[in-house]
């Protein structure tokens, strides 16, 4: 009877149940499968992050702590942690793992999906790099920055010349692992600021320098303000307190980090819980140690700020060298050298160094820690003028790169390039091409851009944090930053790498990268500290 037999229609929704019912089924064995892929992945790229973060803290140790007679063997057991985390992270097993993974990369959370594409990238990156380059490269390293340590106060370039010949030979054998390129430099470049080149970067310091010279020329015109009272003498440990004081009210947690001192300030991170800063002191010279800790401390709260949901994978740290150094840019000079930051902790500077400031008025003050004026350090130089040192060290990286500069020539092309982008010349090596660690520690290339991407973005990251809480630099004047923090924990912070450097920007600010704030930033700010005509 018809009542008993299915029809066609019935037959088709019978058939269309079934297929359903094994598409879950299908569906539901994948995403089981691809949750036990996904946790095994995690649990590899733990060990490979702890690995590396105890190569961190011997890093730290051998800035901070380690006495002379342990560098050899620091040299030798860095480089050993180096290529076992190297071999580990370029391991096919876990290739293949990121191969099983990319096809239902959409149907994983988007974190992990985020995690996937950041871990391609890398892993292809690593896989072109032999397991023994990253050791001899690593002890490489460690040897250079000691040997430095030791040739920059006794200005002895010569006793470099060697170090800094391997260095670049190693620093050719590296990009040549990423062949073809647009320039020799693009491969570490891109290592640290994704997406970029060196084309790029050419141009846009083409673009800065345009504006930058002319500026600076308009300020040398001016009757400088005195800041002579800033190098009168000063204790250490009231310097390192005053700024471990300052920058744990802007946030910098101490629950989670502490501070060292060592010859040239960084930040390092071994874990979510432990992200360390270093700076120095110099007695004669206030703002010093006290710009340095807060630069490091805005390394150190980015880092503090990444969403603990990526602690132990490649997603759990900023996101690039030129955002990072956003961060650090931004509350050093950007906050830390504005007036209304100065109206609220002036007072307490004064108090902890009554004989040296007490009859120092705040404008005085606020006029001298902004002094734009041709300096030969570059950690010394003020807003205005420090691109030009940067872009100085990146011409002269590209020509070591191609050839056109050999390391016997380069204390020379250092004073010429000083004298020319600059306008002053160093009479020795210790204040000229020595003054840097980062060619010294093993590498020549894509580690100066960022300083200048940094820059650019702390402008335009303020500006976008100021249109979204106009009320921020009253705040700043009241001492809290509880709201700037905020809005960049939540547009930057929080994102790790899930995002790439130019989604990060282009969300936090609405445009991509552009120098027009910084420009607005540096003419609004120093046109009125040196009553410049308003263009």
């Amino acid at each position: 009877m018809r009542g008993n037999r299915p029809s066609g229609t019935s037959k088709t929704r019978l058939r269309n149940t079934v297929d359903t019912k094994s598409r879950v089924v299908e569906r539901t064995g994948n995403r089981q499968s691809s949750d036990a892929i996904l946790a095994d992945l995690k649990h590899r790229l733990s060990e490979i992050y702890d690995l590396n973060a105890a190569g961190a803290v011997l890093g730290w140790d051998e800035a901070t702590y380690m006495p002379k007679g342990g560098a050899l063997a620091r040299g030798r057991q860095s480089a050993l942690l180096r290529r076992l985390a190297h071999e580990r992270f370029v391991d096919p097993a876990l290739g293949k793992q990121i191969d099983r993974l990319e096809p239902c990369a959409d149907q994983l959370p988007a974190a992990d999906a985020s995690l996937i594409r950041v871990l391609r990238r890398d892993y292809e990156k690593a896989s072109k790099v032999p397991a023994d380059y990253v050791a001899r490269a690593s002890a490489h390293g460690s040897a250079s920055y000691n040997a430095w340590i030791r040739a920059r106060p006794e200005n002895d370039f010569t006793a470099m010349i060697p170090f800094l010949e391997k260095t670049l030979e190693l620093s050719r054998e590296y990009a040549s692992f990423f062949g073809p390129y647009g320039h020799i430099a693009d491969p570490m470049i891109d290592d640290a600021d994704e997406g970029m080149t060196a084309a790029a970067v050419q141009h846009l310091f083409a673009e800065l320098r345009r504006e930058l010279v002319p500026l600076v020329h308009a300020i040398s015109a001016q009757p400088p303000p005195d800041d002579a009272f800033l190098r009168r003498s000063f204790g250490e440990t009231e310097q390192l307190a005053f700024g471990l004081s300052v920058a744990t009210q802007m946030g910098y947690d101490l629950e989670r980090g502490r501070l060292d001192k060592t010859h040239h300030p960084f930040c390092t991170k071994f874990a979510a819980g432990d992200v360390r800063i270093t700076t120095r002191v110099r007695e004669n010279d206030l703002g010093d140690a006290l710009f340095s800790t807060l630069h490091e401390a805005g390394h150190a709260m980015y880092e503090q700020g990444v969403s603990a949901a990526y602690e132990g994978t490649p997603l759990g740290s900023g996101v690039s060298s030129g955002v990072h150094e956003s961060q650090s840019r931004l509350w050093e000079n950007v906050v830390a050298r504005s007036l209304p930051f100065w109206e609220h902790y002036y007072p307490a500077l004064q108090r902890t160094f009554a004989d040296q400031l007490g009859s120092v008025p705040l404008d005085a003050f606020y006029r001298a820690i902004n002094k734009v004026e041709r300096s030969l350090i570059r950690t010394d130089a003020d807003e205005v003028t420090y691109n030009l040192h940067i872009m100085l060290r990146f011409d002269l990286e590209l020509k070591l790169l191609e050839g056109r500069l050999g390391i016997r020539d380069l204390p020379e092309a250092w004073r010429a390039g000083m004298m020319a982008d600059v306008g002053v010349a160093p009479s020795d090596d210790r204040d000229g091409c020595l003054q840097d660690v980062h060619w010294y520690s093993g590498s020549i290339g894509g580690g100066f851009q960022s300083y200048t991407i940094g820059n650019i973005l702390s402008a335009q990251f303020f500006a976008a944090a100021r249109r979204a809480h106009p009320h921020i630099p009253g705040e700043i004047a009241s001492g809290r930053f509880d709201t700037l923090r905020g809005w960049l924990t939540e547009n930057i912070y929080l994102h790790g790498r899930t995002l790439t450097p130019g989604e990060i920007v282009a969300r936090a600010t609405g445009t991509p990268m552009a120098t027009a704030p910084y420009l607005a930033y540096l003419r609004g700010k120093y046109g009125g500290l040196y009553r410049l005509p308003q263009s």
